[in-house]
């Protein structure tokens, strides 16, 4: 990494790559469960297994793109500003300068009574965006991290990541979906008749190959949409320090965020990567190697605070 920009460019390039592959992997996964359980490898009818599955997912989508963001919300107990409240205050003035900083329209906000610190961002774009933090994350950050980490949302919203983890979500249930229907399909016999008739040419290596994805397909879904969401940190980083032009500030909070073992009461797996931390404090997201990157939905937060420093120091700034 030479500089933001670099960093940035060469995200977006692998989460193209990664959203390419879920695409791939949709598609083979349908097109194997219809050949092998509806034998329509070898004939001319309809994908019926993959229609069906992806009529649901856009239904799903379809909800979760306009009402994502109060189903979020109402899960975490988010509250709305207090204007009485100076802490309060002081948030609404910081994300109303970051809303300047990245040429953004002012987000909603809203605070979660919970004492870990930490921070999201929901909604379907810019213009429907919602910011919320922790009441722990006012009661233990400077004006100056504070200000880092919602710069760090703001930049997951420019970027449109809470959209593009919407589509990536949709897209594990579906293949997910896919997977389980043809599990039972070939665990109680399904369309036997037909599978056997239209399969029976079909090598058996063909089909092993075929089953073998079918039950692999979901775990390989969901380690490409940790890495997704792995990848947006990294460039919500980058997007804090270039708002802000004080990526030391971000080390700071996340440094701050990383001494508080108390997870966020209210969080769970479906929420957790949209948060600036994971909220859960499972071990896995402090780790590298194949099962961390695997299964975690955060990069390392150690590795995150390096490369802030990196920048701080490339800025000439205070490391």
């Amino acid at each position: 990494m030479t500089d933001i920009y670099s960093q940035q460019k060469r995200n977006r390039r692998l989460t193209i790559i990664l959203i390419a592959a879920f695409f791939i992997i949709l598609g083979i996964m349908g097109y194997s469960i219809d050949s092998y359980t509806y034998g329509t490898l070898k004939a001319t009818g309809l994908p019926v297994a993959t229609i069906v599955a992806l009529s649901l997912a856009s239904i799903n989508g379809l909800v979760a793109y306009y009402y994502g963001d109060s189903v979020v919300l109402f899960s975490l107990r988010a509250q709305q500003l207090q204007f009485e409240n100076p802490l309060h205050k002081r948030l609404h003035n910081i994300v109303t300068e970051m809303a300047l900083a990245s040429g953004l329209p002012m987000p909603k906000i809203y605070v979660i009574p919970d004492p870990a610190p930490n921070a999201f961002a929901t909604g379907r774009d810019p213009r429907h965006a919602v910011v919320g933090v922790t009441e722990g994350l006012l009661n233990n950050m400077s004006r100056e991290e504070l200000q880092a980490v919602i710069a760090h949302e703001m930049g997951h919203i420019k970027n449109q990541d809470i959209l593009l983890m919407t589509v990536v979500t949709v897209l594990v249930g579906t293949i997910v979906l896919l997977s389980d229907w043809a599990v039972r399909a070939w665990k109680f016999g399904g369309v036997r008749t037909r599978r056997s008739s239209r399969s029976k040419g079909m090598h058996p290596l063909i089909i092993l190959i075929i089953i073998l994805f079918a039950l692999l397909a979901p775990v390989l879904s969901r380690n490409i949409a940790m890495a997704v969401s792995r990848q947006r940190e990294y460039l919500a980083d980058a997007s804090s320090a270039e708002f802000t032009r004080n990526p030391a500030a971000l080390a700071n909070a996340l440094e701050k965020i990383t001494k508080v073992a108390s997870p966020v009461s209210r969080a769970h797996k479906g929420t957790a990567h949209l948060f600036i931390s994971d909220p859960l404090h499972r071990s896995l997201d402090n780790k590298e190697g194949l099962l961390a990157d695997a299964l975690s939905t955060h990069p390392p937060i150690e590795k995150r605070i390096e490369r802030l420093r990196r920048m701080a120091y490339s800025y000439g700034g205070k490391v």
